[in-house]
C-alpha cells in the first residue's frame, strides 16, 4: 500500500466561531478528538497538525500531537496542508478537517484505499443525507457519475426532484501529493466563488474527484450550538 500522511489544518481565527479548534467537547479540545481518531487510522504513518497560531501549537503538544507552524497568510486549509506537504516525502496526503469531531478512522482509510488506484489523483467522502440536510444551505450536497466521480457540488438540493438518493459531502480530502501542490497554485474559479466551495476549482479545471461513500453520522462544528449536538451524539455512542 502507498504510504500516507494526515494533515489537520487548524486556525484560531474564525468569523463565526473564534477559537473553534480549542472549543471543549466533553472536557477535551475538539482538535484532540479529531487528532486521536485520525491517529487510529491504519493507513496513516503520521498525523500532523498544521496551524498559524501559538495557542493551538502549544495545546497540540499538551496532548502529544505532532504540530508545525505555517504561514498566517493562507486563504484556505488546503493551502496550509499544501505548505506542510511540500516538506514531506510521501505519495498521499489526507486533509483532515479539524471541525469533524465525529471522525472515524475507517473514513480516512477509505480515502487512502481509493488513492491506491493510479488513475485517482483526489478523493473525498460522502454519506446519505437526511431531509434536514437536503434543505440546509450549510450542508453541501454532491452528485456522482456511474463510476463514483463527482459531477457537481452545491449548497442547494441536487439532483432536483430526488426522493431518497441525496448525498451529503463530508469535507475531507485525499490527494496525490504532486496534485495537491499543483492545486494550491491554481487561481480561484467562477463556480467556486459563487458557491463558496473550493472543491469546484478541481472540477472547473477538468480534474476528477473520486467520491467514497461512508456511513453517517457526520457533523461539522460551525457554531457553538453544534458543540451540544456533538456531545449528545458522543454520549449516545457510549
Amino acid at each position: 500500500m502507498k504510504k500516507a500522511v494526515g494533515v489537520i489544518p487548524a486556525r484560531y481565527a474564525s468569523t463565526r466561531f473564534p477559537g473553534k479548534p480549542l472549543a471543549l467537547i466533553l472536557g477535551r479540545p475538539m482538535l484532540q478528538w479529531v487528532y486521536e481518531a485520525a491517529a487510529k487510522a491504519g493507513s496513516l504513518e503520521r498525523v500532523i497538525i498544521a496551524t498559524d497560531d501559538a495557542r493551538i501549537f502549544e495545546q497540540a503538544g499538551l496532548f502529544g500531537a505532532e504540530a508545525v507552524m505555517t504561514s498566517p497568510d493562507h486563504a484556505s486549509g488546503t493551502d496550509r496542508v499544501a505548505e506542510t506537504a511540500a516538506g514531506l516525502d510521501v505519495p498521499i496526503v489526507v486533509n483532515i478537517q479539524g471541525d469533524e469531531p465525529l471522525l472515524r478512522p475507517e473514513m480516512i482509510d477509505g480515502l487512502v484505499s481509493a488513492l491506491q488506484d493510479d488513475s485517482v489523483t483526489m478523493a473525498s467522502l460522502m454519506t446519505r443525507a437526511g431531509r434536514e440536510d437536503v434543505l440546509d444551505r450549510n450542508t453541501v450536497k454532491v452528485v456522482v457519475d456511474v463510476r463514483g466521480f463527482a459531477l457537481y457540488f452545491s449548497r442547494f438540493p441536487i439532483p432536483f426532484g430526488a426522493t431518497g438518493d441525496f448525498f451529503k459531502h463530508i469535507g475531507m480530502y485525499g490527494y496525490r501529493r504532486d496534485f495537491l501542490l499543483g492545486l494550491s497554485r491554481m487561481p480561484a474559479t467562477g463556480l467556486e466563488k459563487v458557491e463558496k466551495l473550493e472543491q469546484l476549482r478541481v472540477l472547473e479545471n477538468g480534474f476528477k474527484i473520486k467520491m467514497v461513500e461512508c456511513d453517517g453520522p457526520s457533523l461539522s462544528v460551525d457554531s457553538p450550538e453544534d458543540i451540544i449536538k456533538v456531545e449528545n451524539l458522543l454520549k449516545s455512542r457510549k
